[in-house]
C-alpha cells in the first residue's frame, strides 16, 4: 500500500516557479539573508502561508521577478526569491 505523498514533497523554491503558477509559502530561510534583504521581503508582505503568483520574469537572466504577494505585485531579485519555499498550488 502506497502511503499520499506528504505535502514536504513538494516545497521549492519560488524562483524555481514558471510565469502564472499560484503557491502558498511554506517558509523562509531567513537566516540566507542579510538583515535589510530579510526586512525588505518582510515589508513585502512575505510570511509562512502567504499566497504568492509569479507574474513576469525580466529580460536580462531572468532577473527581477514580478510577484503577487496576497493582493499586492512586488519585485523580487532572484537571489532573494531562491530563500523563499513554495508549496504550488493545485
Amino acid at each position: 500500500m502506497n502511503a499520499a505523498p506528504d505535502q514536504a514533497d513538494f516545497v521549492i523554491a519560488l524562483d524555481l516557479l514558471e510565469v502564472g503558477t499560484k503557491a502558498r509559502v511554506s517558509h523562509i530561510d531567513w537566516d540566507s539573508l542579510d538583515t535589510a534583504e530579510g526586512n525588505r521581503l518582510r515589508h513585502f508582505g512575505f510570511d509562512d502561508g502567504v499566497a504568492v503568483e509569479v507574474l513576469h520574469l525580466g529580460p536580462f537572466g531572468r532577473d527581477p521577478i514580478a510577484i503577487r504577494v496576497g493582493r499586492m505585485t512586488v519585485a523580487v531579485r532572484r537571489a532573494h526569491a531562491r530563500a523563499v519555499r513554495v508549496v504550488p498550488a493545485d
